[in-house]
């Protein structure tokens, strides 16, 4: 098992990465809202990205951040 140093260490360029990518994708998204003349409503997926967004910046939250998103993004008919 890794030491959480060796964790930082091995994964935070790649973590910043992804992060930076999703900055990207929202501000794209909130360019082509802004863009839009009818203003189309929001888009039920964003908001479950939000809400995906709210479990990974609590800092109170147990280590079970995938189990959880995975349950939020499963598809409710299975």
């Amino acid at each position: 098992m890794l030491t959480a140093l060796e964790v930082v260490e091995k994964y935070f360029l790649d973590v910043r990465a992804m992060i930076l990518e999703l900055a990207a994708f929202l501000d794209r998204y909130d360019r082509a809202r802004a863009q839009a003349a009818d203003s189309p409503p929001e888009d039920p997926r964003m908001e479950l990205l939000y809400q995906a967004l709210e479990v990974l910046v609590d800092r109170r939250a147990t280590p079970n951040r995938v189990e959880r998103l995975l349950m939020m993004f499963s598809d409710p008919a299975e």
